[in-house]
């Protein structure tokens, strides 16, 4: 069975320490539906993009996230690419979106 236990863990702020990633199926804008290995780390998700880049996730505060993209090339120092204010999508569990210009969906096998 799928579920958003990735996300449902992240909105409700609960502390899940993962020493491996969590199998599943992730969806962000500009990728069509694809395998993820999601690691899970308090407040927040970890994944990589088929382009290889690294989408993290982390909640700033009661329902609303920031994410930062993190190329796959990426060295020392080198600063991530912040998309703020991501909002639960009502109706659609492990779903967050940023208006209608960026969406992630990170469902896990559990």
């Amino acid at each position: 069975m799928i579920l958003a236990t990735a996300i449902m863990a992240a909105a409700t702020g609960a502390m899940v320490t993962l020493a491996a990633g969590a199998a599943g199926q992730c969806t962000v804008t500009g990728y069509d539906t694809f395998d993820c290995d999601v690691a899970l780390d308090g407040g927040g998700l970890t994944f990589v993009l088929p382009d290889g880049k690294t989408f993290a996730f982390t909640l700033t505060e009661d329902g609303v996230g920031t994410a930062f993209l993190i190329a796959a090339d990426a060295r020392p120092g080198q600063v991530p690419e912040a998309l703020r204010e991501f909002r639960a999508v009502e109706g659609r569990p492990g779903c967050w979106a940023r208006g209608d210009d960026f969406e992630f969906c990170v469902l896990v096998a559990q």
